[in-house]
């Protein structure tokens, strides 16, 4: 499930869209797991009996427990995207419940990734924002290689202040769509700048 383009301003484009990491899938598999291996184990032991019954009651209700958490689990996970755009971060989470956040680009003050050995092995970690005004920082867990995703967001920024400068807009008295393609081919070079995002707003630029 994709964000719904119908929660973007107008001539505001996705540069990155993202579910959690699966290993946000980690709690709820390794219960469910545990649970059919400890069942298994249980009802080979042959219980006869009242105590038996029991134990399969038990065991049954631990199955629909552990399996309903994957479940919610997974829509959640269907349901939470963290969202880079030309304008702004956006976080959204929730089935029926909904929460968010929202940052413009301009208001980023800082961005760091961190991760612990393990987590940088399965290419995952969290992203800790800084932002001026009243968001204070935020910080995003399960972030798929939060270190690009670092580098996406300092790219994004670095546009929008080249909008803000009035390279975005080209009036008359700027320069021409072949000096913006060679600025966006120098960020490229520099690594400011994703092949994707290149692409992105080159497609933008000769639209």
């Amino acid at each position: 499930m994709t964000f719904a383009q119908k929660n973007l301003n107008s001539n505001e484009t996705i540069a990155l869209d993202l579910h959690p990491h699966w290993w946000y899938f980690a709690g709820p598999v390794a219960t469910l797991i545990v649970s059919i291996v400890v069942g298994i184990v249980l009802l080979a032991s042959d219980v006869d009996g009242t105590a038996g019954d029991v134990l399969r009651i038990v065991i049954i209700a631990a199955l629909v427990v552990s399996a309903a958490w994957v479940v919610v689990r997974y829509l959640k996970w269907m349901t939470t995207h963290f969202v880079i755009t030309s304008h702004r971060l956006i976080f959204r989470t929730g089935v029926l419940a909904k929460s968010g956040i929202e940052i413009p680009l301009e208001r980023v003050n800082n961005v760091n990734f961190n991760q612990t050995v393990f987590e940088r092995m399965l290419g995952a970690g969290d992203l800790l924002i800084e932002s001026g005004g009243e968001d204070g920082q935020s910080r995003f867990s399960d972030i798929k290689h939060p270190d690009q995703v670092q580098g996406l967001i300092h790219a994004q920024m670095e546009l929008v202040a080249e909008r803000r400068a009035g390279y975005g807009a080209r009036p008359a008295s700027g320069g021409s769509v072949a000096d913006d393609l060679e600025r966006l081919e120098g960020m490229l070079q520099r690594g400011t700048l994703t092949p994707e995002e290149f692409e992105a707003q080159k497609r933008r630029l000769l639209g």
